[in-house]
């Protein structure tokens, strides 16, 4: 029985980044007296009342959200920054931890409890971690950042493609008077998340990179003109030839405008310049790669891709 039992903690520990809670040691079949024992034989590791890790210390950022949800109880989720961060919204990871549940609840040392409805459409599985939708992650940012915040969390959540059957419109629908509620919905008003505020974003992250590797700065938004036609390059080196375009899914997405930038930069080419394409998720993923392209075209080397 007992091989059977540990086989079973494993493998929920496996699902939820090595942490599993005292209620669901219990639906498995293991006494209070028997969770004191793995605790003693080190099988167990206490991080906070009722959640512990099994087998070793946990440290991975994915396992401190885990416990900190289950510590708050069945229905909580993580929420707000502590959402946003795991939902690939914001970078970083540090601070407490946010958490949302419907009931009152004492939040174990390190995380911050929210007492705010929380539908079972307005909760979703992250990497097996319990957290807000995505809208609902961008509709409490709103309460607790600054417009410019919750601006850059819609831009990323459109550049990833996230979308979920509760639209933001939706939550804004059913939370009109919800703190944060009013700036939210002035964004959407704006075309935040779907038009030029994206290219901007896009700019302000890759000159950012160039600086922080020593790379020159380009002019921004240039007017080319090729074969008696003007194009506006995003970023453009007029010494070494070169352009590099800044895609975002919501600027480049549709088809038109892929077409439309494809025989723009089939023209650029055959007008004697030479053309990158850089992604938002190459900038943030892939941060030494792209510099190092930019900096072997500039000095003359052969494009890593062209158009």
């Amino acid at each position: 029985m007992r091989p059977l039992i540990d086989g079973a903690v494993a493998d929920l520990a496996a699902k939820q980044h090595g942490v599993v809670a005292r209620r669901q040691l219990r639906e498995l079949g293991i006494s209070d007296d028997r969770i004191k024992g793995r605790l003693r034989r080190g099988q167990l590791h206490l991080l906070h009342r009722g959640v512990y890790a099994v087998g070793f210390r946990l440290s991975s950022r994915e396992a401190r959200w885990m416990a900190a949800v289950l510590a708050c109880g069945p229905d909580a989720a993580l929420s707000h920054r502590s959402a946003a961060q795991l939902w690939g919204l914001r970078g970083g990871f540090g601070g407490v931890i946010e958490v949302t549940r419907t009931k009152g609840w004492r939040p174990p040392a390190g995380a911050l409890a929210h007492r705010l409805p929380l539908p079972s459409d307005e909760r979703t599985m992250v990497e097996g971690i319990p957290v807000t939708t995505m809208p609902r992650t961008i509709l409490d940012l709103a309460a607790v950042e600054p417009v410019r915040q919750v601006e850059r969390a819609l831009n990323e959540a459109e550049v990833q493609g996230l979308t979920d059957r509760l639209s933001i419109p939706d939550l804004l629908a059913r939370y009109p008077r919800r703190r944060g509620s009013a700036a939210l919905r002035a964004l959407l008003a704006d075309g935040a998340g779907s038009d030029g505020t994206t290219k901007s974003d896009l700019e302000e992250r890759f000159v950012s990179l160039l600086d922080s590797h020593g790379l020159p700065r380009p002019r921004l938004n240039a007017d080319v003109a090729v074969g008696g036609r003007f194009f506006s390059a995003d970023c453009l080196w007029q010494g070494e030839g070169l352009i590099v375009e800044l895609d975002g899914r919501a600027v480049h997405g549709t088809r038109k405008a892929f077409e439309a930038d494809r025989e723009r930069d089939r023209l650029l080419v055959a007008g004697g310049w030479r053309v990158i394409r850089v992604t938002w998720r190459q900038l943030r993923d892939q941060e030494a790669a792209v510099a190092a392209d930019i900096r072997r075209a500039l000095s003359g080397g052969a494009l890593p891709f062209a158009a």
